[in-house]
């Protein structure tokens, strides 16, 4: 039986562990069963040069392991091939795997991938460049900005949170176009996400309370506040919407799905896509159904137990069923 392979691409400086005692664990877990090609990241060369190398070269798979960077960028290089990819998560954030639902310890992730299940997921793209998780324009652009290295370092995936609160003090309003295969929406925004997938820490995409992952639809939350105590509320609102998995129910927040949109706003707004600044308003964003595969945890079915109790005149007789038991086991020996 011939053995599995993979490219595995590191990236040797991210997260708050020790890189070197981590490729160790990940070897010693995979190697076992998986013949590993492992790409190192470097200043002068990233993670998705090194995964669109792998797909030249025709590989079985892929396994990703650092942050939400790398992932990301190796992830756009498999959007509308069928490699599989896997996630190894050791980033400060966390938040592709957080939104993907896949886990984010090293074991676990090593488990998942060793399990071999897969499953397709939507992507997106967003001005040529391909998409996994959202584009953010205005309010959601400055938060990720001001979520700097230490922030990040200290809290986690909190600090795209705090630093959302932190740019509400920087809140301006745009004008806004927002063109959908089906109709056309003129607003005053301070923020629109547009969301194939979201953590709940991503808490402007989180209108529609669960981004599905697989539905062929963009999540589109638009953030319209009238002042900055209501900016203040709606972004607070929106967090409790992460949280409690309950829709949005405020006048200022607004959310629609579509295949594809167009966002054109005056005056033009900064733009952050899959975590990284990538230009100015306007945007096109087109989703790719089905556009990327991922080693997924198996679900292990339950099996139904008995429940017999409370049925109305309920009587049990148990058979002594050791004659058929003797029975069946002759039956085998013949």
């Amino acid at each position: 039986m011939k053995r599995r392979s993979a490219c595995l691409i590191f990236n040797p400086v991210s997260g708050q562990g020790d890189p070197e005692q981590d490729l160790v664990t990940i070897k010693a877990l995979l190697e076992p069963e998986i013949d590993l090609d492992i790409q190192l990241t470097t200043e002068d060369v990233g993670a998705d040069a090194l995964a669109l190398a792998a797909v030249k070269r025709g590989v079985d798979a892929i396994i990703a392991s650092g942050g939400d960077g790398t992932l990301s960028a190796t992830a756009s290089a498999l959007v509308g091939t069928s490699i599989p990819l896997g996630i190894i998560s050791r980033g400060t954030a966390n938040a592709f795997a957080n939104a993907l639902d896949i886990p984010d310890t090293i074991e676990a992730a090593c488990r998942t991938i060793l399990g071999g299940a897969t499953k397709t997921v939507d992507a997106a793209y967003c001005n040529g460049y391909p998409m996994v998780l959202l584009a953010g324009i205005g309010f959601e652009a400055e938060a990720v900005e001001l979520a700097d290295r230490e922030a990040k370092n200290r809290f986690g995936m909190f600090a795209y949170v705090l630093a959302g609160f932190q740019a509400l003090r920087q809140m301006t309003t745009f004008n806004a176009e927002i063109e959908t295969e089906d109709k056309i929406i003129h607003v005053s925004a301070a923020a629109i996400t547009v969301a194939n997938a979201a953590p709940a820490t991503s808490v402007l995409a989180q209108g529609p309370a669960g981004v599905v992952v697989d539905d062929g639809l963009l999540d589109i939350t638009l953030v319209s506040p009238a002042t900055k105590a209501g900016a203040i509320a709606a972004t607070y609102h929106l967090l409790q919407t992460a949280l409690s998995g309950d829709a949005v129910d405020r006048s200022d927040i607004g959310y629609v799905r579509a295949r594809r949109v167009k966002i054109t706003t005056e005056p033009e707004q900064k733009v952050v896509l899959d975590g990284e600044l990538i230009g100015t308003t306007p945007i096109n964003v087109e989703c790719v159904p089905g556009g990327l595969t991922l080693f997924f945890p198996l679900v292990e079915e339950s099996v139904p137990t008995e429940k017999l109790d409370g049925l109305p005149n309920l009587v049990v007789e148990m058979k002594d069923t050791s004659d058929a038991v003797e029975a069946s086991d002759r039956a085998k020996e013949s």
